[in-house]
């Protein structure tokens, strides 16, 4: 089996997963009532695997999938404000097609590029418990190993990324320095090969204010991207 089936083979599980009962309850709760905005939408409702091709030399980490955004449509990042702010930025450097991620049909292609999560179901209030994250931490372990042959470079979107991430790497065989490396936007740590970067998380708490502009945004992908080797 090729590294492409076998990460087509892992999204497939990752979408059946049921073993949160919260988020399992949460997410399929948020499907039925659905936002009024999206009555006419058939939710996903189900956990959101990564996105992007087996070969990927940059991976972009985030926290979770929106209620209304990626638990809708069952893409990373797709139909909501924080994905608004992303796939423009990753557009602007040259790693997608387009600018906009609005259902996971929409022709949208990632240059090089593999979206991921930590935790691959929508959580009440953004707010997954740590039970959750270390409970959802083998599928991104097992993506991780996947991605290993080509990877060689990582973008994780805010703390709670970060947090999740490190041990992760740990599990899919680099070696991560103790302690470990704190979290800052536009940190830089070596991994075995691997180079790792921070980045304050796409959140519209952080683009509303300020906090994370697009220009800052786009550095750090652009960053990134260099360092992964890619146009």
């Amino acid at each position: 089996m090729d590294d492409s089936s076998a990460l087509a083979r892992l999204d497939r599980r990752v979408a059946d997963c049921r073993a949160c009962p919260r988020l399992v309850e949460w997410r399929e709760e948020v499907a039925r009532t659905k936002r009024a905005a999206f009555a006419d939408w058939t939710y996903w409702g189900r956990p959101v695997p990564g996105f992007g091709p087996a070969d990927a030399r940059l991976a972009i980490i985030g926290l979770a999938p929106a209620a209304h955004g990626g638990n809708r449509t069952g893409r990373m990042f797709t139909g909501d404000r924080s994905g608004d702010v992303l796939y423009q930025a990753l557009y602007d450097v040259g790693l997608a097609s387009q600018p906009t991620s609005v259902s996971a049909d929409d022709g949208l292609r990632l240059y090089g590029v593999r979206i991921t999560a930590p935790v691959h179901c929508a959580p009440p209030a953004n707010k997954p418990t740590p039970g959750e994250r270390d409970t959802c931490r083998p599928w991104l372990v097992q993506e991780l190993t996947l991605l290993r042959p080509t990877l060689r470079a990582v973008v994780v979107l805010g703390a709670f990324g970060w947090q999740a991430a490190l041990p992760a790497f740990a599990a899919a065989g680099w070696t991560v320095p103790r302690p470990r490396p704190a979290f800052a936007h536009g940190t830089r740590v070596a991994l075995d090969g691997l180079d790792l970067f921070g980045c304050f998380h796409v959140s519209q708490r952080n683009t509303f204010t300020g906090r994370l502009t697009a220009g800052m945004l786009r550095e750090v992908l652009r960053t990134a991207a260099q360092a992964a080797g890619l146009p």
